[in-house]
C-alpha cells in the first residue's frame, strides 16, 4: 500500500521560489507517484493581506510507493533536503469523496476502529476561474470554522497558481471532524460548512476536486515552534 505525506517547511525565498518553479516530479524521484506543491496560506484571512499569500513557507503534499522511498527523498534530494528541515507526518489513506487526477488514489475504504481515534483531512482542487469569487464568499467562513474550532490541533491552507488550493488539518478525534462537516459542532455558526457544501452541490466551484481521509502513521520535525501535533501517536 502506497503512503502519503504532507510536509511543512519555512525557508528563504529563493529556496521557495526554486522548489515552486522546479517542485518535486516522479520521473525525477524514484518512488514517488504524485506531489502538489504549494504557497501555505493563513486560513480565513483577508484575501489581499500578507498572510494570505505566505512566499516563504512551502507545503508540499504528496503519495509514494512505500517508506524507504520517501527517507531516500528526503537525505538525497536537493528539494527533499529542505523539506527535511520542516515538519511532516505520514499517512495511511483511509476514505475519499471526490476525485483528482495523478494521485492513484484506492476505491476502497477503510473505516476507524475507534471514532475517538485523531483524524487527518486534506482537502484539494482545480478551481473554475470564474467561480473563484463565489467561492471566496462561502469558503472563507469555513476556513474559519476550521481554524478556529477546539478540535484541531493544525489547521492551514496553501495555493498554486493558476488555480489549485488545498485545506489541510489534523483532528483530536473523527467524531469531532464529523460533528463540524455535518454542523453540529458546539461553535458559533457551526453550520458554515455544510452551507458550503450544499452551495457547492448547486453549482460546482471546481473542475476537479476530493476530501481525503487519512490515519497518521508517524510525524517528524517542527512547524512554528511546535511539534507532537497528532494525539495520541507513537512514532515509528
Amino acid at each position: 500500500m502506497s503512503v502519503f505525506t504532507y510536509h511543512l517547511v519555512k525557508t528563504n525565498f529563493f529556496s521557495a521560489l526554486k522548489i515552486l518553479l522546479f517542485p518535486p516530479k516522479p520521473k525525477n524521484i524514484p518512488g514517488l507517484i504524485h506531489a502538489e506543491t504549494m504557497t501555505a496560506m493563513t486560513l480565513g484571512s483577508p484575501i489581499f493581506s500578507p498572510s494570505r499569500m505566505l512566499i516563504r513557507q512551502i507545503a508540499v503534499f504528496a503519495q509514494w510507493e512505500n517508506e524507504s522511498d520517501i527517507n531516500h527523498f528526503l537525505a538525497e534530494n536537493s528539494t527533499g533536503k529542505i523539506l527535511s528541515k520542516g515538519w511532516h507526518t505520514r499517512l495511511t489513506f483511509m476514505r475519499k469523496w471526490g476525485k483528482f487526477n495523478k494521485f492513484e488514489i484506492p476505491d476502497e475504504t477503510t473505516e476507524f476502529e475507534n471514532p475517538d481515534s485523531p483524524v487527518v483531512a486534506v482537502t484539494i482542487a482545480r478551481m473554475k476561474f470564474l467561480e473563484i469569487p463565489r467561492f471566496i464568499q462561502w469558503g472563507r467562513p469555513v476556513e474559519k470554522l476550521v481554524r478556529d474550532h477546539p478540535s484541531t490541533t493544525l489547521s492551514l491552507a496553501s495555493i498554486k497558481f493558476p488555480n489549485t488550493v488545498s485545506t489541510f488539518s489534523i483532528w483530536k478525534t473523527q467524531k469531532e471532524m464529523t460533528d463540524m462537516v455535518h454542523g453540529h459542532s458546539k461553535v458559533p455558526k457551526p453550520k458554515r460548512h455544510a452551507d458550503a457544501m450544499k452551495e457547492r452541490d448547486r453549482k460546482d466551484f471546481h473542475f476537479e476536486f476530493t476530501t481525503l481521509r487519512f490515519k497518521a502513521i508517524s510525524e517528524f520535525g517542527e512547524w512554528d515552534g511546535r511539534s507532537n501535533f497528532i494525539p495520541n501517536l507513537n512514532n515509528n
